[in-house]
């Protein structure tokens, strides 16, 4: 097994999603690189141990040429197997592999009914989005008749308004011209008397002369 292999089988405690599985395969294979040289020693109980071990100088031999020289002294990496691993390799115990599958084919069962509900909430919400909407289309179509007919009414109200001024305005002319008549033939009448008086004085005093003589 590769590691895209091992990515792969890891995938289904992630849900399935490899790209999660990934990241944490990588970060468990980093801590235990960077453990193992700073600390040099990594151990998780049941599988086993990583640890740094100090490899002093020797003589080596070339495979290809057979001349022999000198190693330097180093530090290597070693894994000590732990001893479930053990048990399980020497088959004293089953693999663990039927409990994983079936923890991922309950996780693929949660994530479905999971999936499922979250699905069932989004068309409900839909829904009501939507009854919402055509109830406000509703409310708005009808209020809009009424916003005309009250608008109809105010027109009609200032129509008769108008009419009502014009009407009383024609009839106050009508009084004023009617007054102006009644007013001028009592003013020529005023008038006539007066020139009657006075020409009836002027003729008084002739007749008196005429009698004194």
């Amino acid at each position: 097994m590769n590691k895209a292999e091992l990515i792969e089988a890891l995938a289904p405690q992630f849900d399935g999603n490899k790209a999660e599985a990934g990241r944490a395969l990588n970060a468990v294979v980093e801590t235990i690189i960077f453990s193992t040289a700073k600390d040099g020693r990594v151990s998780i109980t049941g599988f086993g141990v990583f640890e740094k071990v100090r490899r002093p100088s020797r003589m080596v031999r070339n495979p290809r040429t057979g001349e022999r020289k000198r190693a330097k002294a180093t530090n290597v990496p070693r894994f000590r197997a732990g001893t479930e691993l053990k048990a399980y390799v020497s088959g004293e115990k089953k693999a663990p592999r039927a409990t994983a599958a079936k923890t991922a084919t309950a996780t693929r069962s949660t994530a479905k009914a999971t999936a499922s509900k979250t699905a069932a909430s989004k068309t409900a919400a839909s829904k009501t989005a939507a009854s919402k909407a055509s109830a406000s289309k509703t409310a708005t179509k009808k209020a809009t008749p009424a916003k005309k007919t009250a608008s109809k009414a105010t027109a009609k109200k200032a129509t008769t308004a108008r009419a009502t001024a014009k009407k009383t305005t024609a009839s106050k002319t009508t009084a004023k011209k009617a007054t102006a008549k009644k007013a001028t033939p009592a003013k020529k009448t005023s008038a006539a008397r007066a020139t009657t008086r006075a020409t009836a004085t002027r003729k008084a005093p002739a007749r008196k002369s005429a009698r004194r003589s």
